[in-house]
């Protein structure tokens, strides 16, 4: 069930969303070096390009109006619920905060944000010892806070795909990819061999449920 009227032009929604996901992104992620801002702004201009649609001006809707209204005609496509669009168009009709996309939508986002937060835990201690980061989820996988950025944006885009962040994600996941390389380069040049054994022995970014075989010193 839908309003009757369209739910947009909401720009201080727009405003206090940004502002609290970007702040509570922060607070897990804590960036320090420049590499870590990029990959922060990144991020929070992906945020900002979807609460704008979500509550701003909805640009999909208006884009694909035209045939959102010739498939599915019983959908008033310019009320707010209309927004969870993989929701309407697999024929979720109840409440679509119920729906399976957007429950399946806080797992991921969840998810990613618990990365994020458990990587940088274990990446600070490692950078004050001036150690290679190998426990906890480093030991899973090389870039946990990488792949968490991936999943909430993930997440995000089952719970209410635009067409602005459909084209962010893959620019994003490949600016995530080559800043990754360039930590792992750098860290060869300064943990050699140790790294180069931590390489071998966990991937990068898909996380190998058994963890890593061996213990390592060094730093991340």
């Amino acid at each position: 069930m839908h309003d009757d009227v369209p739910a947009y032009g909401l720009w201080s929604l727009v405003i206090i969303n940004s502002v609290i996901f970007i702040f509570f992104a922060f607070t897990f992620f804590k960036p320090q070096t420049k590499r870590d801002w990029r990959s922060f702004g990144a991020f929070s201009a992906f945020l900002v390009a979807l609460f704008t649609e979500m509550y701003g001006f909805p640009l999909t809707i208006y884009l694909l109006s035209g045939w959102l209204q010739s498939r599915f005609p019983g959908v008033n496509w310019f009320s707010h619920d209309a927004g969870h669009l993989l929701e309407e168009m697999f024929g979720w009709r109840a409440n679509p905060h119920f729906g399976p996309f957007h429950l399946l939508s806080f797992a991921f986002i969840g998810g990613g944000f618990i990365l994020i937060s458990a990587g940088w835990k274990v990446l600070y201690e490692a950078q004050r010892h001036h150690m290679l980061a190998t426990s906890g989820v480093y030991a899973y996988v090389r870039h946990p806070q990488y792949v968490g950025f991936v999943l909430v944006m993930f997440g995000f885009l089952l719970q209410w795909p635009t067409l602005l962040t459909l084209a962010m994600f893959p620019v994003l996941v490949f600016m995530y990819t080559r800043l990754a390389r360039a930590e792992e380069r750098e860290s060869l040049v300064e943990f050699g061999s140790d790294y180069e054994r931590y390489m071998r022995d966990v991937p990068g970014f898909i996380p190998r449920l058994s963890g890593s075989k061996r213990s390592r010193a060094g730093q991340g």
